[in-house]
């Protein structure tokens, strides 16, 4: 039984987040991270000052309603009536999260219409938005962090770990990606969920690479997104080793999570608060060296802390991919709803994967930010796979199309996925090409083509 939010935690209150909610709906969520910039020189806007994205967000208040949230004192993201959120990344990124759906085509829509109005109003203060795998023009150096005082925490964190954490600051400053949040239903589902997830992701990642720039200039890989990940702590990034059991129950992800150390807690002063390098579980039994013992809302907090590409709490998180250029961000969340929302293409992409362990999964993860389509998954190129991956997640949309669940269009989605497969160049590829071409190696150009 879950405790109240603030009382002392028991092991066996733990599992009460991953109880399916009973009602058999299998809905759709949405988040789009998008870099807020100068549309002449493509740096990232301030938090404060004239212009900056704290403005933004008040004129998102003023335009859509709702809930002003705060980190602290700092106006961090606004959550609207119907339920959508816009939020602000550490490094001053706009986040868009949708509020769940039933079909694929109201969530592209809803998002659609979202991104536009906040381009609009971005355009009033001078900025443009620009989604994408990172933001492609600042540096570690020249971040511009909106002072959140866990981000401060988190970056204190990674710096202690040395080579194993020195990318989690740019990750936390320039990463951008599409995710997409689906349900499970019982815990058998939401095992043959998880499993196919967790052992395509590498794959899914490998076909959506998209962010070669790093500092206005070529950063030497497809993904600087998916390289920085590799040194973020794997202790709680890339592959889900529990995900690729048979049958993944949510005691044994529970199991794991408590072998992961937790970064930052909030104390009763309202002050967050580096815990110390270690695991939740021992934090559970000995509690927290100011005395305390964790509760519900540490539980919880320390789960957000965790950044695998196939995230579980109450929803299914698919964190794999770089975020594709705008008109193109439907067909991340069309490929995952194609496998996993139709129970044959599900079992199908894993019998495909079956094979391959979690050492394997993790190999092809580090080969993708050079390689792409051209990375490995035991002696399979990504590009081959993918192939399959995509037939079956069409497959998967078309039974929904038939069974009323979907509209036709969403099949249209996966249209650029299959440009990419069958050509063999990837969004990062493009852009590349663009920038010594067309961009003429000019920021404003590449904003100019590819904001909302």
């Amino acid at each position: 039984m879950q405790a109240g939010a603030s009382e002392p935690l028991r092991r066996d209150g733990l599992l009460a987040l991953f109880a399916a909610p009973g009602d058999g709906r299998e809905r759709i969520g949405l988040e789009v991270e998008s870099a807020v910039v100068d549309p002449i020189t493509g740096l990232a806007a301030p938090y404060a000052g004239r212009g900056g994205v704290r403005d933004l967000l008040r004129a998102v208040a003023t335009e859509f309603g709702g809930e002003e949230l705060r980190d602290g004192e700092l106006l961090t993201a606004i959550r609207t009536p119907s339920g959508m959120i816009v939020s602000l990344e550490h490094g001053g990124a706009i986040e868009y999260s949708s509020a769940p759906t039933d079909d694929l085509a109201t969530a592209v829509e809803d998002l659609r219409r979202a991104m536009e109005h906040l381009a609009d109003l971005a355009r009033g203060f001078g900025l443009a938005i620009v989604p994408g795998g990172n933001v492609p023009f600042n540096r570690i150096e020249n971040a511009a962090w909106v002072p959140k005082p866990r981000g401060a925490l988190m970056r204190r964190y990674f710096g202690g770990l040395g080579e194993a954490g020195e990318w989690g600051p740019t990750v936390m400053a320039l990463a951008l990606s599409t995710q997409t949040t689906l349900d499970y239903t019982s815990d058998s589902d939401l095992a043959e969920k998880v499993r196919m997830q967790v052992a395509a992701s590498p794959v899914v990642a490998g076909m959506f690479v998209n962010s070669p720039l790093e500092g206005g200039a070529p950063a030497g890989v497809l993904s600087r997104r998916c390289q920085c990940w590799l040194r973020t702590d794997a202790r709680r990034c890339g592959v889900l080793p529990t995900g690729v059991r048979e049958k993944m129950t949510p005691a044994d992800f529970v199991e794991w999570a408590l072998g992961v150390p937790m970064i930052y807690r909030r104390t009763a002063d309202g002050c967050f608060r580096l815990v110390g390098d270690r695991s939740f579980g021992s934090l559970l039994d000995r509690g927290f060296p100011d005395g305390t013992r964790p509760t519900w809302d540490d539980w919880t907090s320390h789960l957000s802390q965790v950044w695998t590409d196939v995230r579980v709490r109450r929803t299914l998180e698919l964190r794999a991919a770089d975020g594709p250029p705008y008109p193109h961000i439907p067909a991340v969340p069309a490929l995952w709803v194609g496998l996993t929302y139709h129970r044959p293409s599900r079992l199908a992409a894993w019998d495909l994967l079956r094979e391959h362990s979690v050492d394997a999964l993790r190999r092809t993860a580090a080969e993708v930010p050079a390689k792409g389509l051209a990375a490995r998954l035991g002696d399979v190129p990504v590009r081959e796979l993918g192939r399959e991956l995509l037939r079956l997640a069409r497959q998967g949309l078309a039974a929904r199309v038939a069974a009323g669940a979907e509209r036709a269009v969403v099949l249209e989605y996966l249209d650029p996925v299959e440009e990419i497969l069958e050509t063999g160049t990837t969004f990062a590829d493009r852009v590349l090409r663009r920038w010594d071409g067309e961009f003429g190696r000019d920021p404003a150009r590449y904003v100019a083509a590819y904001r909302v």
